[in-house]
């Protein structure tokens, strides 16, 4: 399938926002400099998604589906690793729509209780995500629910492909943009809105390089799905609908050490008060860690894209 044949154009982007513009957050940027993190001086920019609905940017996706597609009365079904249940369950919860999220074992708490606060039916088994996905296509062939897939869905990609919209308009400067990458919605969406206009940067765990390989491989390909952010980076495959895209417009795909994760998340805490799960952490990571080290001169926006997470203990 080619980038035409997807369908995921900046003009259904453009749509798309509009559709869901209401019912999401138009999310802040901060700018600050690698100095402040004890590292070589280097302005960059944040992107706070996590501050998005349900605690990530997979709220975009969820109402985009949500929205634009024909619900029955059994309502909506959904696999994740957390954040896409939590989003999926949230925008169900708004629209007054029944929901039914699968997880794996290996999910965070703190995304399980958010799911349950929702309001939606919370069925947890097997040990990844893969295994979420095998019981939620049963249930969806019984039941007759809408599925409304994490990341290899057209209208999920449209919705995350807001992001990008967003980031232009509040960052028109910059040359790089870093995105942490699972299976591949958040980067495949804002790939196609920015269409190589700048440079986009992929950031993975090494424990699940599921980008990176199927890069390398010129396909989707089975990776390892291990790791801090098992739970949000970690499918098995990347997309098909957004490998074209990433194979396009995606610069490449940059591997980060658990140990380097958690070191970003305590950066970010101790240096700006923000807190993100590992998963929204690993972008930032890249740079912290010297994986990916900027240009002089370079304009260089990182994503933080999910902060659903118990890292820190409030006395």
């Amino acid at each position: 399938m080619n980038i035409i044949d997807s369908g995921i154009t900046r003009e259904r982007i453009v749509e798309t926002e509009r559709r869901i513009r209401p019912f999401v957050r138009h999310t802040p940027v901060l700018a600050a400099d690698l100095a402040d993190f004890d590292a070589a001086p280097h302005p960059l920019d944040l992107k706070l998604e996590f501050l998005q609905h349900s605690g990530s940017f997979k709220a975009r996706g969820a109402f985009s589906n949500l929205l634009t597609r024909d619900v029955p009365s059994a309502g909506v079904a959904a696999a994740s690793g957390g954040n896409h249940g939590a989003a999926v369950a949230y925008a169900a919860m708004k629209l007054g729509i029944p929901a039914t999220i699968f997880l794996p074992s290996v999910t965070s708490p703190a995304k399980a209780a958010r799911i349950e606060r929702y309001g939606a039916r919370l069925v947890v088994g097997g040990d990844r995500y893969a295994d979420a996905l095998a019981a939620s296509e049963a249930f969806v062939a019984d039941s007759g629910a809408l599925p409304v897939h994490a990341f290899d869905q057209p209208e999920t990609l449209l919705g995350q492909g807001s992001v990008g919209l967003e980031i232009e308009a509040q960052l028109p400067h910059i040359d790089t943009l870093l995105v942490a990458t699972g299976g591949g919605g958040l980067i495949g969406g804002t790939a196609a809105w920015f269409a190589g206009r700048i440079r986009i940067v992929a950031v993975e765990p090494e424990g699940a390089p599921t980008l990176h390989d199927a890069l390398a491989a010129g396909k989707p390909v089975d990776a390892p799905t291990e790791g801090i952010a098992a739970d949000s980076l970690a499918p098995k495959q990347v997309g098909r609908l957004m490998f074209p895209l990433a194979q396009k417009y995606v610069e490449r795909s940059v591997l980060v050490t658990d140990d380097a994760i958690r070191a970003a998340q305590q950066a970010l805490w101790d240096v700006l008060r923000v807190v993100v799960e590992p998963g929204g952490a690993a972008a930032m990571a890249a740079l912290l860690s010297g994986r990916y080290v900027p240009a002089e001169g370079e304009r260089v926006a990182v994503l933080l894209c999910g902060a659903n997470t118990t890292a820190v203990d409030f006395g």
